[in-house]
């Protein structure tokens, strides 16, 4: 393994980077802004230059923080760490200059720093404008670094004091290395790391079979990135497959259980069981291009999918009668009740089957346009419903009690609470759309620090196989479970592209997670139009558009306002958008171009008129 090579900027006396230089397996390269002639001036500076050399670090002068590749020759250009300690652009200037410096100052870092390294920035109690600073600036009279960071691509991963008592022989100089220092108590080293590049916008296509014929579907683009991620593969490490594992454990020590293949289809056909249109994702279908046609894919589309309207239209594709109402599954209930009518279903016995489902929803903190479904299908005897339903709460609650405690040494209230008890406007995203597909007899409810959310629902289904037996669906959202477990706030983080997600959790155990990305900065957007005459606003298909062309990065849509024009009796509407990535970089002008595809979006799709 080669040496670890550390990079310093803006070295006053050169203290700091003496007291690195000597480390094993490190090589130092210390440089200041100033010539050799006024840095060797300042007090101490010269006895630590020559520490410095007498250690084999390489001292640079008369170096431009923001011009960086400059300086080094490309093989040398591969800096594993860069520091930057109380960076600022001297006398009076305000924040502006600063934030202008740190801007360049992060760009020319991204042209020198190895692809897994770190850039340090030691700043003043109160400058970076982050929760860490205590007392905490107002945002605009701050250094704004996490957004200014983002603006290169950077990410905060972490944060910490900067106990200059601690680092031995340090003596904090002031700008240029004045003798008036910085105020250094309270002060915070920032650490930032890479971030994952911008997902490229792209198609991408499936195929399935469907009874006797291979067809082809192009992915609506809001799950592009979510289609056979493997999430519950034999080799997979994901939370959410250690949390249906787990679970299937439990349950086979106190039930007989089978578990049914993974091979279900993604499509469905035909009645919604109740869902409502609106909250599907519908699909037209293709028969699959042969191999002499997939070189002409590009030119000759085969699928389009409706994510914005779900008209009934059949349609001929190279001559072929394509059948109607088609959609990605919703849940996984249609398949349970095939299964159950191809009979061999025995008294007792579990089935267990898992995989993912997709719901169009509006843009909240718990809901998500697609998650991992278990289903657990049962029969028993009419009359003994009641306890069988408690007998597999307290398994599962058992073993949630279990992996809670093993992850963050707590135990979660989890309980059963009858559908009854709810009104219709009490029951979040997950709940309601359940409630949709047919009547639900019991919600299970965790308690968490904040309020209780629904985690699976429970209903029946009496005489679907004789008049004496009940049949008894459970379902969960395998994905919310795995959050509350982790300690995950954001449901984006699950499905994240980045390899420092998954690194935290080995194959088969569950921890807490601590986020790589703290304080993303967040940019607000306001939109307002008028509504088309006499039509009634789908606002699910608004927030699903923002999910759309935003690539998931827009965490908040509220109704700010409300106006009905007096006399034409046109309605406006206005729309607050607070747009904020969970895992990745995003920039004040990425989520500018995002807002104006985004009232592009809403003007073709929905027919609405722009203020």
């Amino acid at each position: 393994m080669g040496l670890r090579r550390v990079l310093l900027l803006g070295e006053g006396n050169f203290s700091f980077a003496a007291s690195l230089c000597g480390a094993a397996g490190t090589h130092v390269v210390a440089t200041c802004y100033e010539s050799e002639e006024d840095a060797t001036r300042r007090g101490g500076a010269a006895r630590s230059i020559r520490r410095l050399r007498d250690c084999g670090a390489e001292v640079v002068f008369s170096v431009d923080c923001t011009k960086l590749k400059d300086y080094f020759s490309p093989e040398k250009r591969e800096f594993d760490c860069i520091y930057f300690n109380f960076p600022h652009c001297g006398r009076k200037a305000g924040v502006v200059k600063n934030r202008e410096l740190l801007a360049h100052f992060f760009h020319s870092c991204a042209e020198v720093l190895a692809e897994e390294g770190e850039v340090h920035v030691a700043l003043c109690n109160g400058q970076g404008g982050t929760p860490a600073d205590q007392p905490r600036r107002e945002w605009h009279n701050s250094w704004q670094i996490v957004a200014v960071a983002a603006g290169a691509g950077f990410i905060l991963s972490d944060v910490h004091p900067f106990n200059a008592e601690t680092i031995h022989g340090y003596k904090c100089t002031g700008y240029r290395s004045q003798d008036k220092s910085f105020h250094v108590e309270g002060a915070l080293n920032h650490i930032f790391t890479r971030s994952t590049p911008p997902p490229c916008p792209k198609s991408r296509s499936c195929e399935a079979q469907l009874e006797s014929q291979k067809v082809s579907f192009q992915v609506p683009q809001v799950l592009v990135d979510k289609i056979n991620r493997g999430f519950l593969e034999p080799n997979s490490n994901h939370p959410v497959r250690t949390v249906k594992e787990k679970l299937t454990a439990g349950l086979s020590q106190a039930f007989p259980l089978q578990n049914i293949g993974s091979c279900l289809s993604l499509l469905q056909q035909g009645h919604l069981h109740g869902a409502c249109h609106s909250n599907v994702f519908w699909i037209t279908l293709s028969p699959a291009p042969s191999t002499e046609e997939m070189s002409h894919r590009l030119a000759n589309t085969v699928l389009s999918s409706h994510i914005d309207s779900c008209q009934d239209t059949d349609k001929n594709v190279q001559g072929c009668h394509i059948p109607k109402q088609f959609y990605l599954r919703p849940s996984l209930l249609s398949h349970a009740q095939a299964i159950i009518q191809e009979g061999a279903f025995p008294l007792g016995t579990l089935h267990v089957l898992s995989g993912p489902v997709f719901r169009k929803c509006r843009v909240t903190p718990h809901s998500m346009p697609v998650f991992h479904e278990m289903l657990i299908v049962f029969a028993v005897n009419r009359g003994t419903e009641s306890s069988c339903i408690q007998m597999l709460v307290n398994n599962i609650k058992t073993t949630i009690h279990s992996l809670h405690q093993t992850a963050s040494g707590t135990k979660p209230g989890l309980n059963l609470q009858e559908a009854t008890s709810f009104e219709t406007t009490e029951l979040d995203d997950f709940a309601a759309f359940e409630s949709q597909l047919s009547k639900i007899q019991y919600f299970i409810c965790m308690e968490t620090d904040a309020p209780g959310c629904t985690v699976g629902v429970v209903r029946t289904s009496p005489e679907l196989i004789s008049s004496e037996l009940v049949v008894v669906f459970a379902s969960l959202n395998l994905d919310l479970l795995a959050m509350l477990l982790c300690g995950i706030s954001d449901w984006r983080m699950l499905w994240t592209s980045d390899t420092r997600f998954l690194q935290q959790f080995p194959r088969g155990e569950l921890r807490l997670f601590k986020s790589f990305s703290l304080y993303p900065p967040s940019y607000v957007h306001d939109v307002s139009f008028w509504v088309p005459d006499g039509e009634q606003f789908d606002e699910v298909a608004f927030h699903t558009i923002a999910r759309r062309v935003s690539g998931e990065m827009v965490i908040s849509i509220q109704l700010r306002d409300s106006f009905q024009q007096p006399g034409t009796g046109r309605r406006s509407l206005c729309y607050r958008l607070t747009f904020q990535s969970c895992d990745r970089a995003l920039s004040c002008w990425e989520a500018a171009e995002m807002q104006l595809h985004f009232r592009e979006q809403i003007q073709q799709h929905l027919g609405v008129t722009l203020r």
